[in-house]
């Protein structure tokens, strides 16, 4: 059974004395013994990206000890291993523990959405109860793992994972302060993007440039290189939700293809980021969808680029662009490590 449960985080003072609190909705795996599945996730992620336990402890800051206990918690939980040393190669990950990381991806990031809406509500009201003047900036934007990497490491921000549109939407409504969106390609902005450019009552700056492209699986077994081989070899897709940047640049190619969505087999599977569209691929549930490069490599998928494209901030009035500029220079820094992403022009 899996139940999900709130957590509060222990209240924190601020610099200005006030209590600095935020919500999180945690998950739960109970059997024969529980776990808890965000942990699980993480701590097989951090294996899987640094290839040793040594690496895994660093990455999650606690000791080698502590990484060990762990890993052998979650399999005592499993009844089966999750983890293998290899004298003169380390740790690494059983055959069942990759397949566990990529069950726990795609269900962590399907999840994901809601639990950040839900946290985001429930994060906001007790705030307001408690610090009616509270200034956090709260920010609804489209998936992008360099995003969420960016901003797990702050405190001022509060983040609701939605599509392009969604997320622009929050910001009209008043429900956000400031949206994250992209529509494909580096051109200028199709309706109704070009609305949001437009409005005098917004500031848009442009965070990073990042590549898209199509996810294949491994070996490109269907030998894959454009959405006409998709149709014509009925290769199963899998698409964005309705509003995402990466759902409409989809469409936009299947124009200038002269295909029209419903010719591609699962146009209507819809995942809401790009790790549960590259988990599915990975764990063979599909053959094709598109994605960021560092997904893809992430995932040890094929890749076959479709182009470049801006991702911006829309700001609100109320909060004004300069209180988000120490975001946008740790974003514009990283990007330029980071593969298949670079600064904005």
């Amino acid at each position: 059974m899996i139940f999900v449960d709130g957590a509060p985080r222990a209240p924190i003072a601020s610099e200005q004395g006030r209590l600095d609190v935020r919500l999180h909705v945690e998950g739960r795996c109970e059997g024969t013994s529980a776990f808890a599945l965000r942990s699980a996730y993480a701590l097989l992620d951090a294996l899987g990206r640094s290839g040793s336990l040594q690496g895994a402890a660093e990455r999650l800051a606690i000791s080698y000890r502590s990484a060990w206990g762990q890993f052998e918690a979650l399999e005592q939980a499993l009844g089966r291993p999750v983890v293998v040393k290899t004298k003169g190669h380390g740790t690494s990950l059983t055959p069942f523990g990759t397949a566990l990381l990529a069950l726990l991806t795609a269900s962590q990031t399907r999840l994901a959405p809601a639990l950040a809406a839900e946290e985001l509500a429930l994060t906001d009201g007790l705030r307001r109860l408690l610090e009616p003047a509270d200034a956090r900036i709260r920010l609804a934007a489209s998936h992008d793992p360099l995003l969420l990497e960016t901003i797990e490491a702050r405190r001022d921000i509060d983040l609701m994972v939605a599509g392009s549109l969604d997320a622009l939407a929050r910001l009209r409504d008043g429900t956000v302060d400031a949206a994250g969106f992209h529509y494909g390609s580096d051109g200028p902005p199709p309706s109704p993007f070009d609305d949001v450019f437009a409005n005098r009552d917004l500031a848009v700056v442009p965070l990073f440039r990042r590549e898209q492209g199509l996810m294949l699986a491994a070996g490109n077994p269907l030998r894959l290189e454009t959405l006409s081989d998709i149709a014509a070899r009925q290769a199963r897709f899998v698409n964005r939700q309705r509003g995402a940047g990466t759902r409409i640049w989809f469409e936009r190619l299947c124009a200038e293809a002269g295909l029209t969505p419903e010719a591609i087999v699962g146009h209507h599977t819809e995942e809401f980021t790009h790790q549960a569209v590259a988990a599915l691929i990975a764990t063979g549930a599909a053959d094709v969808g598109m994605g960021t490069r560092a997904v893809a490599e992430r995932f040890a998928l094929d890749y076959r680029p479709v182009g470049w494209e801006i991702y911006f901030l829309a700001i609100g009035a109320r909060i004004g662009a300069e209180k988000l500029n120490a975001l946008r220079a740790d974003l514009s820094k990283r990007a330029g490590r980071a593969s298949g992403y670079a600064p904005p022009a």
